[in-house]
């Protein structure tokens, strides 16, 4: 030690009676870098309230909190960050999967007149909180090409467009249980899919036993809020699909696939012992009218609950426009029965061939039930609307898809011409196909209009059926070697404004013809009040199109409810599957009087 090192404690006395003074840097800052990564910037109409940022985060900085109203792909939330904890690592950044979040290169913050003691002082909703940095271009961005996400799904084998022409082969394969783990691993477990499904499934929940391989867990997880999954893993409009997180920058988890994957991977006798309901009876009965879904989703939720249940099926087999108006390349017979056998084997009861109204009428079941559930579905055709389309060579989608089902013999002829552009209207194009037809389908308005699932609009292209849009409907003439001549005009879209979508007005002076040997009339169906007759009936009121109801699908007689597509004509699976549960909740809190 010298003497150097013995005096330095005592230089501090040197400057002990100086001023103090600092640098003052926050007056003029020095930017940061282009790609610093600073005080963060979200962009709240990109944001969907995922909170994969937050779930991302190692030290707890982000909380999502509610900034907007919920809608469907959007939860409403927005991250909130704890600059008290953030640490500048930009993973939240890196791994959102809308593109929202960003980062500024502003490293300096001061507000005046806020109590340091509070944790709103150093916290802050980015987009939402005003900043002087918002308009900022410069900070940090995810760099081109660098994903912590996968945004690519696995692609699901099909049949080759050649192979299904002139089969009713199921055309999906299903994914293998090395594709389905991969495919599961893809998913971010944000939840947003939930909210969307009608049915409100546990989505997350179900991918992830996918992922650890636990079929048991993710069919008991199915189950909890759909009966039917074997259906809907094939079926489905998979809305969720529409507004997964991934599908921002990427492709959506195949959330239907991996439904289907599970259904598949058990074998009906195991559905007992897997699920293992016990049924404790109420001694109430309850009465439900049709077989679809969202009668056979009702029966299996009351069931469960403890009730006697009747279902009054006109047809010869359980369904209804599932097995009578999808087909079996869609919907295999033996999956739909799979799903209907283990509701039955709780003990429900179907009446099969059993038509209300006229085999049995409606007061009987009224008087014998201690409620009703309505859920008979849309089977009544719309007419095309013009001038022969009453001629025996017009039938509808319906009608065709029914009889292949039933086996009916049908000769549709060397070339058919379908008009629609919904569901309906493709089924009944690709039978066509199957059954040897060339096809012509007419729509009157764009490709892009079409309420059809897009992914049967491209199996359709796939399978040879030739499209014309904007063809308007003029008339339909009989010829004399018993084929039809379909008139049409061509039309140009116009504009309605007010957010109404663009509507087909035939273009003056156009005349197009088309001949055929079959025209298949596919623009819509509604509903059959024919049946509906009695006393019983007499203290219900009747809207516009239906009976009326309200959300829980409970009529003005508070003993009868309604489901499924006459409800609310939204004419799926899912959605009917819902009201069937929805109503199963009503009908028990009624019947227990909870």
């Amino acid at each position: 030690m010298n003497l150097r090192d013995i005096l330095s404690p005592f230089y501090v006395w040197k400057r002990a009676f100086e001023k103090p003074y600092s640098i003052n840097t926050l007056s003029a800052p020095r930017p940061g870098a282009p790609r610093y990564r600073g005080f963060h910037k979200n962009d709240l109409d990109k944001c969907i309230g995922c909170g994969t940022c937050a779930e991302i985060c190692q030290n707890a900085t982000i909380d999502m909190v509610p900034v907007r109203e919920a809608k469907d792909g959007d939860s409403g939330l927005r991250p909130r960050v704890d600059y008290g904890r953030c640490c500048w690592c930009a993973l939240c950044v890196d791994i959102c999967p809308s593109g929202s979040l960003t980062m500024s290169n502003a490293y300096t913050w001061v507000e005046e007149g806020l109590d340091l003691d509070v944790r709103e002082t150093y916290c802050y909703i980015p987009g939402h909180d005003p900043k002087p940095w918002d308009n900022e271009e410069l900070g940090y961005q995810r760099p081109e090409g660098y994903e912590l996400l996968d945004l690519k799904r696995i692609p699901m084998p099909h049949l080759h467009p050649e192979e299904r022409l002139g089969s009713f082969i199921e055309m999906v394969k299903g994914y293998s249980r090395e594709l389905a783990i991969m495919e599961a691993d893809r998913c971010i477990q944000c939840g947003i899919c939930t909210a969307t499904c009608p049915a409100h499934m546990n989505i997350p929940s179900y991918i992830k036993a996918v992922r650890e391989d636990n079929i048991a867990e993710g069919l008991r997880i199915l189950y909890d809020t759909n009966p039917l999954p074997g259906v809907c893993g094939r079926i489905c409009t998979r809305r969720c699909e529409d507004v997964c997180a991934l599908s921002h920058r990427g492709e959506a988890i195949s959330i239907r696939w991996l439904k289907r994957y599970l259904t598949d991977c058990v074998e009906a006798k195991d559905y007992t012992r897997i699920l293992e309901q016990e049924v404790t009876p109420t001694g109430k009965n309850v009465a439900i009218i049709g077989s679809g879904a969202g009668g056979l989703s009702a029966a299996y939720y009351l069931r469960r609950m403890g009730y006697e249940v009747n279902i009054y099926e006109q047809n010869g087999a359980a369904g209804g426009a599932l097995r009578y108006g999808i087909p079996e390349y869609r919907l295999p017979y033996d999956k739909l029965d799979k799903d209907v056998d283990f509701i039955t084997s709780l003990g429900v009861n179907i009446h099969y061939n059993t038509k209300v109204g006229h085999d049995i009428n409606f007061d009987a079941i009224y008087e014998k039930h201690d409620a009703v559930f309505i859920s008979t579905g849309l089977f009544e055709p719309y007419h095309i609307g013009v001038q022969g389309d009453d001629l025996p060579i017009v039938i509808s989608g319906l009608k065709v898809l029914a009889d292949v089902t039933n086996q009916v013999p049908i000769e549709l002829g060397n070339h058919v011409i379908v008009v629609g552009g919904g569901n309906v209207a493709m089924d009944a194009a690709r039978t066509s196909r199957r059954l040897g037809s060339e096809v012509t389908v007419l729509y009157r308005r764009r490709l892009e209009d079409m309420p059809a699932d897009k992914e049967e609009i491209d199996e359709a292209m796939e399978e040879g059926v030739r499209f014309i849009f904007q063809a308007v409907p003029t008339g339909i003439e009989a010829l004399s070697d018993g084929k039809a001549r379909f008139i049409y005009s061509l039309a140009e879209m116009v504009d309605q404004g007010d957010g109404k979508r663009p509507q087909p007005i035939p273009i003056s002076g156009s005349r197009e013809t088309l001949d055929a040997d079959t025209v298949i009339s596919a623009i819509g169906q509604g509903m059959n009040f024919n049946w509906m007759d009695g006393e019983a009936f007499a203290k219900i009121k009747f809207g516009k199109w239906s009976l009326e109801a309200d959300r829980w699908g409970q009529t003005s007689d508070t003993k009868v409810f309604i489901g499924g597509d006459m409800f609310n004509r939204t004419a799926d699976a899912i959605t009917a599957i819902a009201d069937g549960h929805r109503s199963a909740r009503a009908i028990d809190k009624v019947l227990s009087g909870s």
